[in-house]
């Protein structure tokens, strides 16, 4: 009977060849620690395609969508109130809903004052279909009264509800309340129509 001896070295190249084996038969059986899962070809994809169009759920009103103006004003007892109203021009309905950015800026587009405060009414969501429009009123005390420091803004800038641009109305309402007493201006929540 013939007796096989292996040497060391032959001992040492079947290690080394089963270590590295060992790791790349693992590797292929799969494992789920924290890898990313390669899917079959036959598995059906629920990626959507990126698109440069607004989905059909996302009915925001874009500011390229709007014009804004301010309406008549409604004065009450020491108060001077406005309606800043965004009308619709687009082709689809869209809506808004909360607050609109409001700034008053003199010529040079400073901003003139703090921001309005908002009031704590519930927010609503005012849909606007093509044409329509939608408010928010804008109220402070009226500065002969109250003694407060005031400008007279060039403009009035309105942002729409989660946008970036705003929109510029010419300020033909005289002085605001800039600073001082009773110099704080507030604004309401959007509501359907233009206030009037």
């Amino acid at each position: 009977m013939a007796t096989f001896r292996t040497t060391r070295p032959a001992q040492r190249a079947a290690l080394l060849a089963s270590a590295i084996a060992l790791p790349v038969l693992l590797g292929a059986c799969g494992s789920d620690s924290g890898g990313t899962a390669v899917p079959s070809a036959t598995a059906p994809s629920t990626a959507t395609p990126p698109t440069a169009v607004p989905s059909t759920g996302d009915t925001r009103c874009r500011t390229s969508e709007l014009r804004a103006s301010v309406g008549r004003p409604n004065p009450g007892a020491g108060q001077k109130n406005f309606p800043v109203v965004l009308t619709n021009e687009s082709a689809r309905t869209c809506t808004l809903r909360g607050y609109p950015g409001i700034a008053f800026v003199d010529a040079a587009d400073k901003q003139l004052g703090l921001p309005p405060k908002r009031s704590d009414a519930e927010l609503t969501t005012v849909r606007l279909a093509p044409g329509e429009s939608g408010w928010v009123g804008l109220s402070f005390a009226n500065p002969e009264l109250s003694e407060a420091e005031t400008e007279t803004p060039a403009e009035l800038l309105v942002t729409p509800p989660d946008e970036r641009d705003p929109l510029k109305v010419t300020w033909e309402r005289g002085e605001v309340p800039v600073g001082g007493n009773d110099s704080s201006v507030f604004l309401s929540v959007f509501g359907p129509g233009t206030g009037a």
